[in-house]
């Protein structure tokens, strides 16, 4: 059976029917990961050594990516490999699991995005990383996945902000049937998106629309002692200046906020694409790290244009919201 070896020195074995990622997860090795449909690019790997077959389309990587790069996610080795990234242990120890959930709380903070509020079983063991995501079951089995928007609460409630979608069929439900105390059941956590902490001199998070879920429960969980000598940008970019609904001000935590505005006729603020916006900071890439989340294109333009200006790649974090079909 092919072996894979990772950077770190970490090895584990992988049959032909199982992705590289599977079968990391089933050897309780954590990779980089968030859609694992080949979609938003996240585990991406450069390939030291070896052959792989592909097990289904990698999309993120058409005309994309140049070099020798997979997608953990579809491929599986067809001799023994090496790549060019480390499992993130400080995640291995959080099993997703299923639990039962019901409705607590349905506020609308946009004209389309409804923040719905989960109440767990008292029981429930329910832990997670700032930034990750669960997969939402409704009665009839059918499962979306939507970041969490909230830092751990003692009361064990999960917040979740949903953009709505058309002709979607979960959209439907939540937007114009669901009622307090509906009984759903969720799996998680799922994906790797959280806060690393590596020191660097600017902590930039960057989002679009419903992006700002994981974001703000990320920076709910930090406080002064964690960015300790880092500066924090939040730039958050929708089209008209509704459809920025969490002000940031509530955050105890020093930051500077930066709107972006595409549509807005009056607006007098950054306008345009929230990666652009960045660019005019001038910040110093090189001594950056970004926390981006939200549309597939803004990832990966964000990521080809930060690179191309000083950003070293593995300072760039993402996750890419990708719809179900």
């Amino acid at each position: 059976m092919p072996k894979v070896t990772l950077s770190n020195g970490v090895s584990f074995d992988c049959p032909p029917e199982l992705s590289i990622l599977d079968s990391a997860k089933k050897h309780g090795i954590t990779l980089e990961y968030s859609c694992d449909n080949g979609r938003c690019g996240v585990c991406v790997a450069p390939i030291l050594d070896g052959e792989t077959l592909v097990l289904q389309y990698e999309e993120a990587l058409a005309g994309e990516l140049a070099g020798d790069v997979i997608l953990t996610c579809c491929r599986t080795p067809i001799t023994d490999i090496t790549l060019a990234i480390e499992d993130l242990s400080h995640l291995g120890s959080l099993k997703a699991v299923t639990l039962p959930c019901r409705i607590d709380d349905l506020t609308l903070l946009a004209r389309d995005v409804l923040e719905l509020t989960l109440r767990l079983p008292p029981a429930a063991d329910f832990q997670y990383y700032p930034g990750q995501y669960i997969n939402l079951i409704a009665k009839d089995g059918i499962r979306r996945s939507y970041s969490i928007a909230n830092a751990a609460r003692k009361n064990k409630e999960v917040t979740l902000q949903i953009k709505f979608v058309n002709d979607g069929v979960m959209s439907d439900y939540l937007f114009n049937q669901a009622a307090v105390n509906d009984l759903l059941r969720f799996e998680g956590p799922l994906g790797t998106f959280s806060f690393r902490g590596n020191g660097s001199k600017n902590l930039i998070f960057m989002a679009t629309g419903t992006g700002i879920a994981p974001v703000k429960a990320i920076l709910e969980s930090l406080d002064s002692q964690n960015i300790k000598g880092s500066n924090v940008y939040v730039i958050w970019g929708g089209r008209y200046l509704k459809d920025l609904y969490w002000d940031p001000s509530q955050l105890a935590l020093p930051h500077r906020y930066v709107p972006v505005l595409s549509q807005e006729q009056d607006w007098q603020g950054f306008k345009g694409h929230v990666q652009n916006a960045l660019m005019s900071l001038e910040l110093d890439l090189a001594a950056s790290t970004v926390y981006a989340c939200g549309s597939e294109l803004m990832i990966k333009e964000s990521m080809q244009l930060l690179a191309d200006n000083g950003l070293p790649k593995n300072q760039f974090y993402s996750d890419a919201f990708v719809t179900s079909n």
